[in-house]
């Protein structure tokens, strides 16, 4: 019971949906349902009467209810609240309300007279306790669970966040799977091959840069073009089609050309041509 309560309790914008929707509550509650034989309390007065009464006393009540929450904003800022605490706030809520009904009971209807003080406060403390507790508890659970909503979305957003961040990194390995080095895919222009070695071609604080490493164009292409926009165009070489600004057929093949500086025309080869520009229709909408 010394387990710190949770921070939608006292938070400002769940206090005012408490207070709003407490009220609510009981005014229909009570004018509805007329529980509790509160209404054979006083069978002389009118239904609007009543109303009025009962209107008057909810307002109040839930001034009570204000102020306890407010006093309960400033504590937090400087201690906790246990469960146990938090129940003996609600019981003082509810007693203060109570009371105040009793006095109004007692003194303002002049039926009220001729009733024993004790017995209106006991009733009354039982009923506002039946009809405060339904309320609050219907809250605590909604609370409870836009909290964990909220934060399974907070959760849910940090892993789509982290996996496209890893997307974004193309981590490249050697032939034995030794990370050799990881490029930032909006970064990286090319791959080609010679022989048992590659060399990616990417951009350096906007500076062409190269790096050799001993693996084949092959695994390349298994390994990082799937679901991105690399793709292989050649037996050669692998491009981002994100860097190409130029697709063009002439008499000597079909070329692309990068979207930087001092970098060679990409042959795109007959073999690889329908999965070139299948993949570069799709990445180019």
């Amino acid at each position: 019971m010394n387990t710190k309560i949770p921070s939608y309790l006292y938070d400002k914008a769940n206090i005012n949906r408490l207070i709003l929707f407490t009220a609510l509550f009981a005014l229909l509650f009570i004018n509805i349902f007329q529980p509790f034989g509160s209404r054979e309390w006083y069978p002389y007065i009118s239904d609007f009467k009543y109303f009025f009464f009962s209107s008057l006393i909810i307002l109040v009540g839930m001034l009570v209810v204000v102020v306890s929450r407010l006093a309960m904003l400033v504590y937090v800022k400087k201690h906790s609240i246990s469960y146990s605490q938090y129940a003996f706030w609600v019981l003082a809520e509810i007693l203060a309300m109570s009371l105040f009904f009793s006095l109004f009971t007692k003194y303002i209807p002049k039926e009220g007279l001729n009733r024993d003080f004790m017995e209106i406060f006991h009733k009354s403390t039982v009923n506002t306790s039946l009809v405060l507790l339904l309320p609050y508890s219907i809250l605590w659970l909604y609370f409870s669970w836009r909290d964990k909503n909220n934060l399974l979305q907070k959760i849910t957003s940090a892993d789509q966040g982290s996996e496209a961040q890893r997307k974004n990194l193309i981590a490249f390995p050697d032939e034995k799977g030794v990370l050799k080095i990881t490029i930032i895919l909006e970064n990286l222009l090319y791959i080609d091959s010679a022989d048992n070695y590659v060399t990616i071609h990417y951009l350096n604080k906007s500076k062409l840069s190269h790096f050799l490493i001993r693996n084949s164009l092959k695994w390349m292409d298994e390994n990082l073009t799937k679901d991105s926009q690399l793709v292989r165009c050649h037996r050669s070489y692998i491009v981002n089609l994100d860097k190409v600004k130029v697709l063009r057929k002439n008499k000597g093949g079909i070329f692309m050309e990068l979207d930087a500086v001092n970098t060679p025309d990409i042959p795109v080869s007959n073999s690889y041509y329908e999965q070139v520009m299948i993949k570069f229709s799709h990445y180019s909408v």
